[in-house]
């Protein structure tokens, strides 16, 4: 088979669920369910943190900035399923194909690095609690924001630039329904070897040094808390980082899940489910274990709420 050009390509075909007409409505009303919790979710954290005194620190700040990502995240996949399924369509175009891989780079890429800034914080504030007020001062988290910001878009750009190049033939059926990077890859005709390289040296960039940094900063709480002398203080301090330690193993867990996961099983259903975990359920979960888990945050709610009951 001749390999096209890419401009010939016009759509993919994203066979990620059942097309069996009895199951539609009922992936068509679970899906915009997840996804108008996760929304909602998520802009009451922000409305929270916006709106509550208490909650302008540095922690909740960055808790706002992943709140922001995780919508972003969601947003990306799951309205063009929606469409799809109501229009009995499981077309995507190219150029929204490409824009959907780069945008998956851009927020996957903002979400673990911002977990990896709410590792360092909570380094910061249990290792050096003196200190905490001035070495994450208002400059340094906002410098810390616009980095991340700022790398994720260039690796986004640089992705899509590079996927952009590459030639597919005519079969161009992605058993996902979203435009996953490495089955681009596999569907191109032209040389991948490059694109390769660079999806593998993102990964290690962007999802391996922030582990490390995120292990390396556990390692220290950890050594710190040890030394604690009452019982009292170092469940105080474990339970300031247990959210955040929730939402790590979740988000790398599935993450390593879709991308690793694939590898060993061979079937399809299971790659799915490994996909909605990670681009779906994450972002959902995300506000519960934060508000149920954080005591502020639970009080913050409750004003938001009176304050919305009075009005």
């Amino acid at each position: 088979m001749m390999p096209q050009n890419q401009t010939d390509i016009s759509k993919f075909l994203l066979l990620g669920f059942s097309e069996d007409p009895k199951l539609q409505p009922v992936l068509f009303g679970l899906f915009l369910s997840m996804y108008l919790i996760t929304v909602a979710g998520n802009l009451l954290i922000i409305l929270a943190v916006t709106s509550h005194s208490a909650l302008h620190t540095p922690m909740y700040f960055f808790l706002s900035s992943l709140s922001v990502t995780d919508i972003g995240f969601i947003s990306i996949t799951v309205p063009k399923i929606l469409v799809n399924i109501q229009t009995q369509s499981n077309s995507i175009t190219y150029v929204g194909c490409l824009v959907q891989v780069s945008s998956i780079y851009f927020f996957g890429c903002l979400d673990s690095m911002f977990l990896a800034v709410m590792a360092y914080d909570r380094f910061v504030a249990i290792c050096y609690p003196l200190h905490y007020t001035v070495i994450m001062n208002p400059h340094r988290c906002g410098l810390l924001v616009l980095v991340t910001f700022v790398m994720s878009l260039l690796n986004s750009l640089l992705n899509f630039s590079m996927f952009s190049q590459l030639s597919f033939c005519r079969d161009v059926k992605i058993l996902r329904f979203f435009c996953d990077p490495p089955q681009l890859i596999n569907l191109a005709c032209s040389d991948t070897s490059i694109n390769a390289i660079l999806v593998y040296s993102s990964g290690a960039l962007f999802g391996g040094v922030p582990v490390s940094g995120i292990l390396l900063s556990y390692a220290r709480i950890v050594s710190s808390i040890l030394k604690v002398s009452s019982s009292s203080g170092k469940c105080k301090a474990f339970s300031t980082c247990g959210s955040h330690l929730s939402i790590v193993c979740l988000f790398y867990g599935t993450g390593l899940g879709e991308y690793f996961g694939s590898n060993v099983s061979s079937s399809a259903r299971k790659d799915v489910m490994a996909s909605v975990m990670y681009t779906m359920v994450t972002p959902l979960l995300n506000p519960f274990i934060y508000s149920l888990r954080n005591r502020d945050m639970k009080r913050a709610l409750g004003i938001l709420f009176s304050r919305a009951a009075k009005s």
